[in-house]
């Protein structure tokens, strides 16, 4: 009986967003516009710990400076990731309002400053872009996160309202994508990821190595991995021909996710978990992390014990084998564990987000091909 006990704690099984506790996840979008946000809150007031990486050439960032392990905070009230580009960046200022009407932040006279990080793909040549997220839309998925449960939905809803994938050999041939999430049990340790997916590149089956949307030939065909290369090398010589110098051509991609864990880290640990979670967007995306992209993954260490009065209506979460303000064991896992299981979280969001996609916009969804 024991040694089967143990052998179910090293399982590894995947579980609902509602099994981790101590986040609320909302989201928000304009269907017309062809955009959204989606905001992770943490319940403690004092915040969460959270690291930055970056693997692409062109990230929209919103006090990211703050996840860098030399600067004094230490923790962050939420996260976002956001379409609209540099132009969604404005969401972040909702989603403050929304902390300090509930007293969190950092406290400043009268008023409490909270620290909120937003990272953004570029959704603007879908739907209509002149309509990008703003305060209101941030504001506004923070009151959905109060819903029981959150209103957290994969496919085409907050960030990847608007997200597309496949677009190396033109927009004319890239297909619909989403958001997806996954989060991971082993025992009471959790690992989790939402990523929106909004890929310059094609998505893969990271299990098989089968790729399964991406940029299609004008007959549906998806395209080889020879004819992808081929698409970079000739995007490259145009630009070569219209610029005898160094291109500055505007990042048009950008995939972006936050993973979290419910084990304890600061934020130089987090930088590398963060780090290491980018494996699993290169499991699944090729090409990935090009100069065309802004790929960027925050990842978040929330606190096991609250240290005071949450905010809003309780969310609905399963705390059996967490770590949470309930009570439990202490969970014990490293960075090697805990990235190793982020980039498996990472990878499988990424499958969620493409096959959960709607066609939309003039772009065909995975789920609308033919087998």
């Amino acid at each position: 009986m024991i040694e089967a006990a143990k052998e179910r704690d090293n399982e590894i099984t995947q579980v609902p967003l509602t099994a981790f506790p101590g986040i609320r996840v909302g989201q928000a979008q304009d269907e017309d516009g062809g955009t959204g946000i989606t905001v992770v809150l943490c319940e403690d007031p004092a915040g969460m710990a959270a690291g930055l990486h970056i693997g692409g050439g062109g990230p929209a960032c919103r006090e990211t400076g703050l996840l860098d392990p030399v600067t004094t905070a230490q923790r962050i009230h939420a996260a976002v990731l956001g379409g609209g580009s540099a132009f969604g960046l404005d969401a972040a200022g909702g989603v403050m309002r929304y902390l300090e009407e509930k007293g969190i932040g950092v406290e400043v006279r009268e008023i409490h400053v909270p620290l909120v990080a937003q990272v953004d793909i570029f959704d603007l040549p879908v739907g209509d872009p002149r309509v990008r997220p703003d305060q209101a839309m941030g504001y506004a998925a923070c009151r959905m996160s109060e819903k029981a449960g959150g209103n957290y939905r994969d496919g085409c809803y907050g960030a990847g309202c608007g997200a597309t994938i496949g677009k190396y050999a033109g927009g004319e041939h890239a297909m619909k994508s989403g958001i997806g999430c996954c989060v991971l049990r082993q025992g009471n340790l959790l690992v989790g990821a939402i990523v929106a997916v909004n890929a310059f590149g094609d998505i893969y089956d990271w299990k098989t190595g089968q790729k399964i949307a991406g940029a299609r030939s004008g007959d549906g065909r998806l395209l080889d991995r020879v004819e992808m290369v081929t698409c970079l090398r000739q995007m490259e010589e145009n630009k070569a021909r219209a610029s005898a110098g160094y291109s500055t051509r505007t990042a048009l991609n950008t995939t972006i996710g936050i993973v979290f864990t419910n084990a304890p880290f600061q934020k130089a640990q987090l930088c590398k978990i963060a780090a290491m979670a980018h494996d699993g967007f290169a499991r699944s995306i090729a090409p990935v992390h090009t100069s065309g992209d802004g790929d960027s993954i925050i990842a978040l260490s929330v606190p096991a014990q609250s240290s005071g009065k949450g905010f809003g209506p309780a969310a609905d979460v399963d705390n059996k084998n967490c770590h949470s303000a309930s009570g439990g064991e202490p969970v014990i896992a490293g960075i090697d564990t805990v990235g190793t299981l982020a980039a498996w979280a990472a990878s499988e969001a990424i499958l969620q987000g493409v096959q959960s996609a709607e066609s939309m916009y003039g772009y065909r969804a995975l789920k609308d091909l033919p087998l």
